[in-house]
């Protein structure tokens, strides 16, 4: 009990029974794989939705060996030192070898490899 209910008693201690309280949490011990159950299949119903939602608005940019695509020069050079003038893409250059679906080696045009793998996120086709 809090401290003001010791003076003033509120309904729920005044009408508390021990019989009524273990029936209580037994009914609720039955009812537990029930709720278990509800709540799962809450979880996947939202799950769902935000997959939806994600799919809706994700667009897909499929590359293939080959391909000329643009890169992101502020990935490209993290150090700041371009100046808020520069282009935000360089390139193009050639798509040299799917690693994985949306990692890709890449090369220049003159065909000079590029140190690292890309992620599709930081690239983009280059049309000409």
């Amino acid at each position: 009990m809090i401290p003001v209910e010791i003076g003033v008693q509120s309904s729920r201690v005044v009408h508390f029974s021990e019989e009524n309280n273990e029936e209580g949490l037994r009914t609720l011990l039955d009812l537990v794989e029930e709720l278990r159950e509800k709540a799962a299949i809450k979880v996947a119903a939202y799950q769902q939705r935000v997959g939806r939602y994600y799919n809706k608005r994700v667009h897909p940019r499929p590359l293939r060996e080959g391909d000329l695509v643009l890169r992101n020069s502020a990935i490209a050079d993290p150090s700041d030192t371009r100046g808020k003038l520069a282009p935000n893409w360089e390139g193009p250059y050639k798509v040299k070898r799917v690693l994985r679906p949306g990692t890709f080696k890449l090369e220049t045009l003159g065909g000079r490899k590029i140190p690292r793998a890309w992620n599709t996120e930081h690239l983009r086709k280059y049309y000409q």
